[in-house]
């Protein structure tokens, strides 16, 4: 589970530091002879990009406003298509509703993350960019995607907002792409409580980007912010800075939450390995997870939601799959009406969901953990 398990006194002192050597200037912008030099949220995103190579970046108010903001940058709108996945949280559809666009859905392949194959079906003349989503912290299959985006001149946008840290072909996930986005969520590895990051290749892109958070402010420092010069309009995704006084504590302890995600998840596999015809979540070639969930595929549905109760008994319960995949799968979604009516669709992804479970990888976790969950498939197995 995410950095909230340990919260502690580096936030505390982060955000004390705001009043003590910054005045208490909470706005990310202007008051510079008040705030003693006190930029939090412009030194979150300094750190951030330095820690995962990233040419630009920019903090946002939340992960949702990641995707809004970078499919703005890009001129997506009216007319416009954008493809995404079946299976991912509600807020990536509802940031390409919100852009004027019209979502289109694919299936998921064995990595539980976009078909390659139903994507290359799905494009038309109208789609204009593709949403990659890395969920539950594995990548999707990145090669053949990018492969396809590169052929037909599409943007690729990575939603990395649950895989943070992970990587394909060396790179961290929200660097392959032309643009990445990441959620700081109050369940994401780190956390801000809300808040996003959104990093760039092109320059141009991440200053229209940078205007476009800030009601078209472009920050020119030849003139006072009230006169400030703008070329378009926008709206208000700012972060402020006490999200960014604890995003700099949180990042600070990235490498010791995420290697702790991982020895767990070793622990738990080494465990249940033993179990006969053991059937995981697939990881694509040249990709690396970011232990952030371990996902069991079980014969059927029935078996998959007996694994959840069996769990309940311990007093644990599983993460998305299968308690909250109305939403996150979008068959569910009949609310949002540029989707149409979404009943019986997507059956491929539906059929893998309806017997996948979802274990959570806890920081602090009980010893005792993969030994129940060996006793549980053992259970199951019989």
């Amino acid at each position: 589970m995410p950095g909230f398990e340990i919260i502690g006194k580096e936030e505390k002192r982060s955000i004390q530091n705001i009043f003590t050597k910054g005045s208490g200037i909470l706005f990310r912008h202007g008051f510079e002879k008040l705030r003693k030099n006190s930029y939090q949220v412009q030194n979150f995103e300094k750190k951030f990009k330095e820690k995962f190579n990233s040419k630009y970046s920019l903090a946002v108010s939340s992960g949702t406003a990641a995707l809004r903001v970078a499919l703005a940058s890009c001129n997506i709108g009216f007319k416009d298509e954008v493809i995404t996945q079946s299976f991912t949280f509600v807020a990536t559809v509802e940031a390409i509703v919100e852009s004027g666009a019209k979502p289109i859905c694919t299936e998921i392949d064995e990595t539980l993350n976009m078909c390659a194959k139903d994507l290359k079906k799905k494009i038309t003349k109208k789609t204009k960019a593709v949403i990659v989503v890395h969920m539950l912290g594995v990548p999707a299959n990145l090669q053949k995607i990018k492969k396809i985006c590169k052929e037909r001149n599409i943007l690729l946008i990575e939603d990395t907002a649950w895989g943070i840290g992970a990587k394909f072909k060396n790179k961290y996930l929200g660097n392959y792409g032309d643009i990445g986005t990441y959620s700081f969520d109050f369940a994401k590895t780190i956390t801000t409580g809300e808040g996003g990051m959104i990093v760039f290749k092109k320059k141009e892109t991440f200053l229209k980007a940078k205007a476009w958070h800030d009601h078209g402010h472009e920050n020119n420092p030849k003139v006072p912010r009230w006169e400030d010069t703008r070329t378009s309009s926008g709206f208000n995704f700012r972060m402020s800075e006490l999200q960014g006084a604890v995003g700099l504590a949180q990042l600070s302890k990235f490498d010791k939450i995420f290697n702790m995600h991982r020895k767990n998840k070793n622990l738990i596999l080494k465990k249940i390995k033993k179990i006969k015809g053991l059937n995981l979540r697939k990881i694509p070639k040249y990709g690396t997870d970011a232990s952030e969930s371990l996902i069991i595929i079980m014969k059927n549905k029935l078996e998959a939601l007996n694994f959840r109760k069996e769990l309940l008994k311990y007093k644990y319960s599983t993460k998305i799959l299968p308690e909250a995949t109305s939403w996150h799968f979008a068959g569910d979604w009949n609310h949002i009406k540029k989707l149409g009516v979404t009943n019986n669709k997507y059956p491929k992804s539906k059929e893998i969901l309806s017997k996948s479970v979802s274990i959570p990888i806890f920081y602090k976790m009980d010893r005792k953990f993969p030994e129940i969950i060996f006793n549980v498939l053992k259970k199951l197995n019989k």
